[in-house]
């Protein structure tokens, strides 16, 4: 079975080294108050990811080192789910060790300074991988835990466990997760609410005002050339008309420069006859004279197209006026406020979208509410029907701890609440990731009382056999290999331990025929002789005085007792160490032995 096989300690509190051997069933530890039963677990606690302080390293040591060496049972790997999850996990996060498949070593040193080192296999890795790891192999059960099971808010993580009711818990938790997230958008958006009204009123006046001008890229440019002609037609058609003038006509007393340029040409071909080196010269001539002539036309053309339209001029000054005021506002051409207008709409089109996505998001949390109810009220179903059934257990085990007139029960209550989940009746209720439910465990000590909320009624010692009794139905639920109880005994009563003994020793699963099949592995720390009598190993855990470099140092020994050193711790427990109370040791010893025989009798034959 999964299993803790060694815990080696060193330099922590007062303890200076200190290796431990466990037996895969009931493990107690019994000793004098101080001698170290409790910083045993507080070094186990440490590997669970609970805060070290500089404190718990030894004085006149730099550092603590806890380790511990689990077992991963081969013959469990294809049926055991929760060891199958162990190994996914370790695989997952690369700390399985190909060489020591069967083996887990957790390790965590505390140095002065505050500086941690977790290490998983060997290697090293972060405090909550560690602690995730350990999680799934340990849960110890101190003596806080009393006061916890006076906490309604507990109780329902305790309902869910029992049973078996996680997933549906985590589906709900899921849903609520999803709502959220969708509630974190809606705020957001009916937040900014007011700021999206303005920048959306923005950009559609200036997505408006830009479509409305019908900007044509290079239009100002255009335009300007445009007014130039527009405003100096006058001088414009005085030099167009000169110059066409002196093309074709000449000044009135010499001949237009066509007409002498045509002279040239003539020469130049007679020339070219006579002389056959100058044709090209006659032939460039004669191409400057058509150039001339075409020259001439283009003049004339552009005389009769120059209009004086003063109109027009008015309407290409208005609208490179309203060119400008754009170009002031969006940019520096045409084509730059043509992109401004198109990035306005395309912004305008995706915030005009926010009253959509905001009915959306409103759809989307009425859906979740409706999907949270739905899941609630099956969860609470399933939690009555659970707390029943864990109602009649527990009433059991505590009728065997002589609490035979206790009754136990469940409560479940749910609350109003205007945005609630809606259930499926079309109430709206309170609810959170755990469901809708309001969960308390609820008792009743004495006949004829009602029951009432556990936290008002329970005393000291009734809370304390009210821990073991929910730890015993839980037990059967809890996956967790290897449980651990600090002084579950307190407020217990002798004539009550030998119950408790035999409890904590039936959540073993010793009942049955393979003794590999255990159930649990339970370490217990007790003052109770009547519960230590039922451990499958004994370890006595003791004060040692001893010389060190010439101080006296105090230490932590522990020793696993057999026979006559048991029956000794057992009598000093009782507190009678006369023939007469080591008779009743020994009595109480075979009457133990008997009980453990007898249940593997009755699994041999069942």
């Amino acid at each position: 079975m999964t299993a803790l096989l060694e815990l080696h300690i060193r330099n922590f509190a007062i303890i200076d080294e200190l290796r431990l051997a466990f037996h895969p069933g009931l493990n107690v530890l019994t000793g004098e108050t101080g001698a170290g039963k409790s910083i045993i677990i507080d070094a186990l606690g440490l590997l669970l990811g609970d805060r070290a302080t500089a404190e718990m390293i030894r004085s006149g040591t730099d550092r603590a080192e806890i380790d511990a060496i689990f077992s991963l049972s081969p013959d469990q790997k294809s049926s055991d789910e929760h060891l199958n999850e162990i190994c996914a996990l370790l695989e997952t996060e690369g700390l399985d060790d190909p060489d020591a498949p069967n083996t887990l070593i957790l390790g965590r040193e505390v140095r002065l300074g505050g500086r941690n080192i977790a290490r998983v296999n060997g290697r090293a890795v972060s405090l909550q991988i560690l602690s995730d790891v350990a999680g799934q192999l340990v849960d110890i059960h101190g003596q806080g835990e009393h006061l916890n099971l006076l906490r309604p808010r507990t109780h329902v993580l305790l309902i869910d466990r029992y049973g078996g009711l996680t997933e549906q818990r985590k589906a709900v938790a899921e849903q609520v997760h999803r709502l959220n997230r969708v509630r974190q958008e809606l705020e957001r958006l009916r937040q900014d609410a007011r700021t999206l009204a303005q920048r959306i009123d923005l950009l559609s006046f200036q997505a408006e005002e830009i479509a409305n001008a019908r900007l044509i890229p290079g239009e100002d440019e255009e335009l300007e050339n445009e007014r130039r002609r527009l405003g100096n037609a006058e001088s414009l058609l005085q030099l167009a008309q000169t110059a066409g003038g002196l093309l074709d006509n000449g000044d009135g007393e010499s001949l237009g420069v066509i007409d002498l340029f045509s002279q040239a040409v003539g020469r130049l071909e007679r020339l070219a006859r006579i002389d056959s080196s100058m044709t090209a010269a006659g032939e460039q001539a004669q191409s400057l004279l058509e150039q001339l002539s075409d020259l001439s036309r283009e003049l004339q053309d552009y005389v009769e197209n120059l209009e004086f339209n003063p109109e027009r001029l008015a309407e290409v000054e208005e609208r490179l006026q309203l060119v400008s005021n754009l170009k002031r506002k969006y940019g520096d051409t045409a084509e730059d406020v043509i992109a401004y207008g198109e990035k306005a709409q395309t912004e305008l089109d995706e915030l005009s979208d926010w009253e959509v996505k905001t009915a959306a998001l409103e759809a989307d949390e009425e859906r979740l509410l409706r999907q949270i109810g739905s899941l609630g009220a099956a969860l609470s179903v399933a939690r009555t029907a659970a707390g029943e059934q864990m109602a009649r257990q527990v009433e059991k085990e505590l009728a065997d701890l002589r609490m035979a007139h206790t009754r136990f029960g469940l409560s479940l209550e749910q609350s109003a609440q205007d945005d609630g989940a809606i259930l499926p009746n079309g109430r709206r209720v309170h609810f959170d990731s755990s469901g809708v439910d309001r969960v308390e465990f609820l008792i009743s000590t004495n006949p004829g009382e009602p029951l009432k909320p556990m936290a008002k009624v329970a005393s000291g010692g009734e809370t304390s056999r009210l821990m073991l009794a929910l730890k015993s139905v839980l037990a059967h639920a809890d996956a967790t290999p290897s449980l651990i109880f600090d002084e579950i005994d307190q407020g217990i009563g002798g004539r009550v331990g030998s119950t408790v003994g035999e409890k904590l020793w039936r959540l073993t699963g010793q009942d049955v025929e393979n003794p590999t099949s255990l159930r649990h592995q339970v370490i217990c720390i007790t003052h109770l002789p009547q519960l230590a009598a039922y451990g499958d190993l004994h370890l006595s855990v003791n004060k040692r005085v001893y010389e060190s470099e010439g101080d006296l140092r105090t230490g932590t020994l522990i020793t696993a007792l057999h026979g006559d050193t048991r029956l000794n711790e057992l009598t000093q427990m009782l507190g009678a160490t006369t023939q007469a109370g080591r008779q009743s040791v020994q009595e109480m010893l075979d009457e133990v032995a008997g009980v453990k025989g007898k249940e593997r009798r009755t699994a041999q034959f069942a």
